[in-house]
């Protein structure tokens, strides 16, 4: 995910994010953080927004990176 936002390929990190989470993977702070700075530098905001909002219903709690 973190190469994809590298890259700015907002939409294949978004992609690999929905992938890992529909096989079961644990979705962690590191995770969302990566997802949400691949948005953000993809000019996506309101999914950053989303992401970031769907965090505490996960009860993952962001940290300063995120």
């Amino acid at each position: 995910i973190s190469a994809c936002e590298k890259s700015g390929q907002w939409e294949k990190a978004l992609e690999l994010f929905n992938t890992m989470e529909g096989r079961g993977m644990k979705l962690d702070v590191v995770t969302f953080s990566a997802a949400i700075s691949a948005c953000e530098k993809g000019g996506q905001w309101e999914k950053a927004l989303e992401l970031f909002d769907s965090m505490e219903g996960r009860g993952l709690k962001p940290d300063v990176i995120t």
